[in-house]
């Protein structure tokens, strides 16, 4: 689910440039939320920035009964700081998109960079900066903290 996907996104947010991107190579995932009422209210919001979402919250029950989702839209939100393309071929385009990210082709991704390793690559003259697991570590670029 995105509920893990995401870790991508909280992890790296201070290292990715404003107007950068995140790709999530998520072959596995099928769904928002780690259970069908936390998917449903993910589905119904979408990942919205922090403002949208405590605004939202207010403004219903059944979001400020689920603070665990609350938070989980604000860890997946940019802040409109830069774009997320998810490449999740279980979730259509139309589902992706009604969250608020991007929808990328899990395969057109994986032949545009093939054999990433962990850290910079230069693929085809674009620098990229590939993080195989998210999950192990948090990231940021030294500018973030002047």
């Amino acid at each position: 689910s995105t509920w893990l996907g995401n870790k991508a996104i909280y992890r790296l947010r201070m290292a990715v440039a404003d107007g950068g991107e995140v790709l999530i190579l998520a072959p596995g995932v099928s769904r928002f939320g780690e259970d069908d009422a936390c998917d449903e209210l993910i589905r119904k919001t979408g990942y919205c920035g922090t403002d949208r979402v405590m605004e939202m919250m207010r403004e219903s029950d059944e979001l400020r009964e689920n603070l665990s989702v609350v938070a989980h839209l604000i860890h997946g939100s940019t802040e409109g700081r830069f774009q997320v393309t998810y490449c999740a071929p279980k979730l259509t385009r139309a589902e992706v998109e009604a969250a608020n990210y991007n929808y990328g082709d899990l395969d057109e991704v994986l032949a545009k960079y093939p054999n990433l390793v962990d850290g910079w690559n230069d693929v085809g003259g674009e620098e990229v900066f590939y993080v195989s697991n998210p999950a192990l570590g948090l990231w940021a670029h030294p500018s973030r903290f002047e």
